[in-house]
């Protein structure tokens, strides 16, 4: 966006001008508001000329002042200043403008015709962008599945090194996590994602009813009316459609923003010296602190999880107004709406663009990743000595202490920054080595040797999880979006 499309001299949010691309901006623009209530507007028109209660030349006129270019903020703004509804605003300044049939505009409905059938229009367009970006995130996650499916490094759980797995594995659940999402956002989309139809003040439909002269007629209507938007709509409703949807839909931009947390953390852990296994990309010219030249901190991922904690906390706004939209509608949830909603998908539309840059740039260290091997992985074969000294006669409970000892007396030296003397110090015992050569004790203490079916998981997903999924979103994999900040 350029930046004299605004002032600096007053308040400005971040999602003005710094996260969330211009096409997400422009769907919750004002323009874009206000030019999706006249095409319902228009829509409805048109319904109601077939219906015989506005003429062909009202109709045509309404048509011409329908389209974004006829929208003046000004005037309707002004007009607003005074009397204190921003919807009867725009719909003043649109019959005006309309002149013969501006009066018909609006004809047997409420606002909330308008505005939620408008916001459901947006919300869909919305979750597309938020597809789009998601299925690019697999795509950037599947490539590192495939790169490193044989790549051996530590597992940690709790912060503490546990048994070996493959990089490509931990890449395979950040996928997973991805999938999730897609479904969770599909299902969300195609099943809850529903505007109120044309049902008037209280959703009865009754001055569309009295209208018509028919209630069979005014339903007719409303189908004509949705029809040509596109817009499937609920049965029943209130003023309003029901409030529940939006706490789906938060939930739902909430749980990707989970998936963006969770992937942004592990990389800030695995960026740290004391893993230095990988780290995001960085620009030659990047600045870590303004003190430490020498800093590089993991600021993309950060921010990342900064703005992820920040869609999580929009949920509960969303309960609320569920919960507390008292009979058939209180006028309490309006105002969070307009800064939650838009808000939430910016947000996370940022988060999925940064996910999908760090995911493709990431930079992979083998150095750290053998260090961290062989300083921890001897550990995670004890298990194999001691299954393979009871298979030879050795007593389970004995094993299991002897090699217990000694593994504690290596970390000992682990933790004093020497190499892990686990092998050489379980060779030399006498209990151990009368039944093992010293060779089967480094190789069953070989991490290598103890990553499972991590490869052939990883090939699996792939073929039948991930590749299935991209193949059929094939026209949104590769588009791009901008991460300037």
């Amino acid at each position: 966006m350029k930046e004299d499309s605004f002032g600096y001299d007053t308040f400005l949010s971040p999602f003005t001008w710094r996260y969330g691309s211009r096409e997400m901006r422009n769907l919750f623009s004002e323009r874009g508001r206000r030019a999706t209530w006249r095409s319902i507007w228009l829509e409805l028109a048109r319904a109601e000329h077939r219906s015989g209660l506005i003429s062909r030349s009202e109709l045509n006129a309404i048509a011409s002042k329908a389209g974004e270019k006829h929208v003046d903020i000004t005037k309707a703004h002004e007009l607003e200043r005074k009397i204190r509804h921003d919807l009867m605003a725009e719909l003043r300044t649109f019959a005006e403008q309309v002149g013969k049939g501006g009066g018909k505009l609006h004809l047997g409905a409420t606002s909330m015709d308008i505005e939620d059938n408008a916001d459901a229009l947006t919300f869909r367009n919305a979750l597309g962008l938020i597809l789009t970006r998601l299925v690019n995130c697999l795509q950037a996650a599947r490539e590192k599945v495939v790169k490193y499916e044989g790549t051996v490094c530590m597992a940690w759980t709790h912060l503490q090194p546990a048994e070996p797995t493959t990089l490509g594995y931990r890449f395979a659940n950040y996928a997973q996590d991805l999938l999730v999402d897609i479904q969770f956002l599909e299902i969300v989309r195609d099943n809850f994602l529903r505007g109120k139809g044309m049902k008037g003040a209280v959703g009865t439909s009754a001055s569309f009813g009295k209208l018509l002269g028919d209630d069979a007629r005014s339903r007719q209507l409303e189908e004509r009316v949705m029809g040509a938007l596109g817009l499937d709509f609920f049965t029943v409703a209130t003023q309003t459609y029901p409030r529940k949807v939006d706490y789906l839909l938060l939930s739902c931009l909430a749980s990707i923003a989970a998936s963006c947390h969770k992937f942004g953390l592990d990389l800030r852990v695995l960026q740290s010296p004391g893993f230095g296994e990988m780290s995001e990309p960085m620009e030659e010219l990047q600045v870590g602190s303004s003190a430490m030249p020498f800093k590089k901190n993991p600021v993309t991922a950060e921010r990342m999880c900064s703005l992820s904690r920040l869609v999580a906390a929009f949920p509960p706004v969303a309960f609320s107004n569920a919960s507390n939209n008292i009979l058939e509608r209180t006028l309490d949830d309006s105002a969070n709406r307009r800064v939650a909603i838009p808000e939430a998908f910016l947000a996370l539309e940022e988060c999925l663009m940064i996910y999908e840059r760090l995911m493709r740039g990431l930079r992979v260290y083998p150095a750290m990743i053998e260090k961290n091997l062989e300083k921890y992985g001897p550990f995670a074969g004890t298990e194999a000595v001691m299954m393979k000294l009871v298979e030879m006669g050795g007593d389970r409970q004995e094993v299991h202490e002897m090699i217990r000892v000694q593994s504690f007396a290596a970390w000992e030296d682990v933790m004093k920054d020497k190499p892990n003397p686990l092998a050489r110090m379980l060779t030399e015992k006498k209990e151990i080595t009368s039944k093992l050569r010293p060779a089967e004790v480094k190789k069953l203490l070989d991490p290598r040797r103890h990553t499972g079916d991590a490869e052939e998981r990883c090939r699996a997903m792939v073929r039948e999880e991930i590749d299935p999924v991209l193949v059929r979103h094939k026209k949104r994999v590769g588009i791009k979006g901008r991460v300037e900040f």
